[in-house]
């Protein structure tokens, strides 16, 4: 189902904002101030879909577990958001690029350019599924401002016809995707300062709960000790600095302690914590790592 063009001007964000009518007349302070000032809007449209973003996080972590995947789709604005928040969660929690994925529509040249037609096809969204292999035990959350572009009802389509998890990230009520998805997180941000630019207010919100989605799945997943990134990746200098630092506030030891563990357990910070923690060797601080499945808090709270 895709809106008319009637429909379409009636979601909420393509209504034309009486907040910032004038904006071509404005000084430059005045209008960074009242485009600022739309942004305010912004936190309180994500905190309505909380609950929503909590449940579909559980399924998230549980299938991640067990060795299934996330993959975000969307076009245009809303499908680089998906490829960025995807791209990050290697470097910043150690997982292998596979486990979170971005599709756009119209593929990695969409990524700078747009692609003429592709956001329009459902079964571009499908065939873009497939090539990756997607399967029943893999999550799929749609990204769409407009709550209603083909790509992403295909990708929907598809997944849940081979029993797959589904969720979607729009900013309008009502949207054709909810029909489609499991889980709808609607962040209603209401008209954009110029109107229909949904890379300002609604991008915003996408990036707000594309953040709270990955980083609370991989809290759950045991990538986050109290609140430190203990599977940071240390592949330059200032990760391995980072590390360090890290390794120190875990375990309360000084700087060189904590230096010399972590070259002793090959740079994994999760692996010198426990070593430091319990006393143990980079061995048996692997074995008890991998009994409770990368838990540090089930180690050091037993």
């Amino acid at each position: 189902m895709s809106a008319t063009k009637e429909n379409f001007a009636q979601l909420e964000t393509e209504q034309r904002n009486f907040r910032t009518t004038k904006i071509d007349t404005m000084s430059t302070a005045d209008l960074i101030k009242t485009l600022h000032a739309e942004n305010h809007t912004i936190a309180s449209a994500v905190d309505a879909t909380l609950p929503t973003v909590a449940l579909l996080v559980d399924v998230i972590a549980e299938r991640l577990a067990a060795g299934g995947r996330l993959f975000y789709c969307g076009a245009g604005t809303s499908g680089r958001l998906g490829v960025l928040d995807a791209s990050e969660c290697p470097p910043t929690f150690g997982v292998p690029p596979t486990m979170v994925q971005g599709l756009i529509a119209g593929g990695q040249k969409a990524l700078t350019s747009a692609v003429e037609g592709a956001e329009d096809s459902r079964q571009l969204a499908e065939e873009d599924l497939k090539e990756k292999g997607f399967s029943k035990n893999d999550v799929l959350v749609a990204i769409a401002a407009s709550g209603r572009t083909p790509y992403c009802i295909g990708a929907l389509q598809y997944a849940r016809s081979i029993g797959a998890v589904t969720g979607a990230v729009v900013n309008v009520s009502d949207s054709a995707l909810s029909k489609y998805a499991d889980y709808t997180m609607a962040a209603v941000t209401g008209p954009e300062p110029i109107t229909g630019s949904t890379r300002m207010k609604a991008g915003t919100a996408q990036k707000l709960l594309l953040n709270l989605i990955t980083s609370a799945s991989m809290v759950k997943l045991g990538k986050v000790y109290e609140n430190l990134m203990v599977d940071v990746q240390a592949s330059n200098e200032k990760l391995r600095n980072r590390a360090v630092r890290i390794v120190q506030e875990a375990t309360g030891k000084d700087s060189e302690i904590c230096r010399r563990a972590l070259e002793d357990a090959s740079g994994n910070a999760k692996k010198a914590i426990v070593m430091l923690l319990l006393g143990l060797s980079q061995e048996k601080a692997a074995l008890e790592l991998d009994g409770a499945a990368g838990h540090i808090s089930r180690i050091a709270n037993d």
